[in-house]
């Protein structure tokens, strides 16, 4: 894969201000391995191979598991190797991410409602907004993965 246009350096104001949401994200008191696991399961959904790389490894760093790591596309079927709140944020992030197909159901804002608070829920759903911006960005432009560099150095 070659990467078509450095989107940091075409548009770097705009990088930046996603920056500092992500910093927002950050600091926003959501527990940051829940986060991390969201937007790694966001970007699963998205097929996007710079953004699995990168939150694999922040995972990792953590000290998640491979073991949970590869049932992150199942979590369903994980049981209780995610927490009750991962899981409600693993279903959010689904539905907000395909929300052309899903138009967000009441029952499954409920679901999220009942699992957050509303600050929670409102800064869960920027930080997938905000996932799901990066994704676009690093498939557009076809950003290459750490691991992908290394491989070819």
């Amino acid at each position: 894969m070659t990467q078509r246009m450095d989107y940091t350096a075409a548009a770097p104001a705009a990088v930046k201000a996603l920056g500092q949401l992500y910093g927002h994200v950050l600091q926003s008191g959501l527990d940051p391995r829940l986060v991390d696991l969201v937007y790694l399961r966001v970007s699963l959904i998205n097929g996007c191979a710079y953004c699995i790389d990168m939150h694999m490894r922040d995972l990792l760093k953590r000290g998640v598991g491979t073991e949970t790591l590869a049932l992150v596309p199942v979590w369903r079927e994980a049981g209780a190797l995610f927490t009750p709140a991962e899981r409600a944020a693993f279903a959010w992030a689904e539905t907000v991410t395909r929300v052309a197909d899903t138009a967000i159901p009441d029952a499954d804002y409920a679901a999220a409602a009942a699992a957050f608070d509303p600050t929670s829920l409102a800064e869960l759903t920027i930080a997938i907004g905000l996932i799901n911006t990066y994704n676009r960005l690093a498939i557009a432009f076809r950003a290459t993965p750490a691991a992908v560099k290394r491989a070819a150095a």
